[in-house]
């Protein structure tokens, strides 16, 4: 009896008791570097809900991973207006961790502090497949850093023109697939509100827009229905669908696009008509179909 109690007394203490929310075979480490699980492997309401947006957005993204490795084991991945890169690490965490197949994760995002940070924190948690440049959207188009074509393209909440400037790189570079939580789009409210007192035919359409927070509000929608339609102008078959609840944010219109090398004929004409219609006409740069779309349909994919 003595030696077992002696026993007993020098054994390790036990790890805390996770939340249940984390996964198996989770980093505990990235989590807590992450500030979403304390020390003691809690979660308060705030991580809860950070974390709950990006297991949710996980599950979309997933089945295209798996889709895109059907075809090739090296998958490469942008996320564009990465921040402090929460969706990038966990998804290296749940699905690129351990593979050793040339697969890589580059988060794109103009605060170099963010870069460094997220650099540093790769290297810590011995992460290798995972690059992070201080560029913007745009930049990274013509960026040497970045291969000539990508697989796969999101874009969480990147402000306003940035989710624009993500679909441009992601048509330029051939993506197959395309996930955008668009946030905060203001450029097309604006040019409705400059061209408000414009001749439209006298047409009731306007009404829709007549009042300052419907401007905004309807802005904002026909942005989307835009993007939606200029995918789809370049082959794309696209989904739009809600990434959380209402209860947790107010910008939550997930668009997810794959590559179908669908006709492009009608699309582009009810994007031009759309833009004619509600005066938007000099907003065609860019929502572009032409050239591009033409050459993407002769491209293999």
């Amino acid at each position: 009896m003595k030696r077992a109690d002696q026993g007993k007394k020098g054994a390790a203490p036990e790890a805390p008791a996770l939340a249940p929310e984390i996964r198996p075979g989770q980093s505990v480490a990235l989590l807590q570097e992450l500030h979403i699980l304390t020390r003691d492997g809690k979660l308060n309401q705030d991580s809860r809900r950070k974390l709950k947006q990006v297991y949710h957005l996980y599950q979309f993204i997933e089945p295209l991973l798996r889709e895109i490795q059907q075809d090739h084991a090296d998958i490469s991945l942008v996320d564009h207006g990465a921040g402090k890169s929460y969706l990038g690490f966990i998804l290296y965490d749940l699905f690129f961790k351990g593979r050793g197949d040339g697969s890589r994760i580059y988060g794109i995002e103009t605060r170099e502090e963010l870069v460094q940070k997220s650099t540093e924190l790769a290297k810590k948690l011995d992460f290798p497949g995972m690059s992070f440049l201080n560029l913007s959207v745009a930049e990274s188009t013509e960026s040497t850093q970045l291969p000539k074509r990508i697989d796969i393209v999101t874009a969480l909440h990147a402000c306003n023109t940035a989710t624009d400037d993500a679909i441009d790189f992601a048509l330029k570079k051939r993506a197959r697939f395309m996930v955008l939580v668009p946030c905060c789009q203001a450029e097309v409210a604006s040019v409705l509100k400059k061209n408000k007192g414009k001749d439209l035919g006298k047409s009731a359409l306007t009404e829709i827009w007549r009042h300052p927070l419907h401007t905004r509000e309807f802005g904002s929608q026909i942005t989307n229905v835009l993007r939606c339609l200029q995918l789809e102008a370049h082959g794309y078959q696209v989904n739009v669908t809600e990434l959380v609840g209402w209860e947790h944010s107010m910008k939550n219109e997930l668009i997810i696009a794959s590559y179908k090398n669908l006709p492009r004929k009608r699309p582009s004409e009810r994007l031009q008509e759309v833009l004619v219609t509600l005066g938007l006409e000099e907003m065609g740069q860019r929502f572009y179909t032409g050239k591009l779309a033409e050459a993407d349909a002769m491209a293999p994919h």
